[in-house]
């Protein structure tokens, strides 16, 4: 059941993606991580503060995925509805079509005005985006197509298949929680600072595994020597791995500084070749994402099989 639920949950994802008109629990994560962060952070001990509310809500999380997946496991026809939730939430931790759709968006957008471009990546990235020119635009939804392979598909799996679609779901909201108060700003540097450490731990052999993957998918093994190489050099422990597979195989460059929330951020360049990103750059990049999440989804059936 738990692979059928599996199977089921990723085909939704692939004919669905993230419809607006569905509720999704990430919205639900993002308005209970807005409401105690405005209640929280505030005065003193707010490190402390933020890491209590960051650890409530993961292994609320869990707790409450674990009782409604037992609940359902335990009424009327129970196998089968236990089968259908938990494909549901299979699809909702899951986001490949949604975010392989949304960087197509943003390829056409620039093409047809840099205000356009600007307006449709910044709903997928962090950074302002108000002042990116062109080939800015392109490298932050490449970058981010990079990195949210790891987050949005290859990590979910990995922990499905350690702990089952609870802990799918927990990593969900660990990572809804660093994307929310991880940043390194004055507003959330100490109240985000265990958020952004469990994130950190959540996603550390995901990445690398996501890197993998890329490169495996390419078909260029001769570039884990370049991923290892360029991946640590991201401020982040994680986000340069995948970054760095991908900047490999188009031989371009990512990173360099960006504005958060107003201040500025001095990213590591990635890769040392800084041309011009195209429209085929993009489209080789979604194959090569679409390759590499089904590698995974194979690695976690089979997997799942044999144990």
């Amino acid at each position: 059941m738990n692979i059928l639920s599996l199977l089921v949950g990723w085909v939704l994802d692939k004919l669905l993606g993230d419809p607006s008109w569905l509720p999704h629990p990430v919205v639900w994560f993002g308005k209970a991580i807005a409401w105690g962060e405005r209640r929280l952070n505030g005065g003193g001990h707010r490190r402390m503060k933020g890491g209590l509310l960051a650890v409530t809500l993961i292994v609320a999380t869990f707790a409450l995925t674990h009782l409604i997946l037992y609940t359902c496991a335990r009424a009327m026809a129970g196998r089968w509805l236990l089968a259908v939730v938990s494909a549901v939430m299979v699809f909702y931790c899951l986001a490949g079509t949604t975010l392989i759709r949304e960087v197509r968006m943003v390829f056409e957008a620039v093409d047809r005005s840099i205000d356009d471009g600007r307006r449709q990546v910044a709903r997928i990235v962090g950074r302002d985006t108000s002042q990116l020119d062109g080939q800015e635009i392109r490298k932050a939804a490449l970058e981010t197509l990079a990195e949210n392979l790891s987050d949005g598909v290859i990590a979910p799996l990995f922990w499905f298949l350690l702990l089952g679609v609870p802990g799918m779901m927990a990593y969900k909201m660990v990572n809804t929680l660093d994307s929310m108060i991880g940043y390194r700003t004055a507003r959330y540097r100490r109240f985000g600072t265990v958020a952004a450490r469990i994130d950190d731990a959540a996603n550390f052999i995901p990445a690398r595994l996501t890197a993998l993957l890329m490169v495996v998918a390419a078909g260029r093994p001769q570039l884990i020597t370049f991923v290892c190489r360029y991946g640590p050099r991201h401020a982040s422990p994680n986000s340069g791995w995948p970054e760095a597979a991908l900047a490999g195989i188009l031989g371009c460059r990512f990173g360099g500084p960006h504005v958060y929330f107003g201040e500025l951020i001095d990213k590591p360049f990635i890769g040392t070749v800084d041309r011009a990103l195209t429209t085929a750059d993009m489209r080789r990049a979604c194959r090569i994402n679409i390759v590499a999440e089904l590698l995974m989804l194979a690695v976690t059936v089979l997997t799942m099989l044999l144990l």
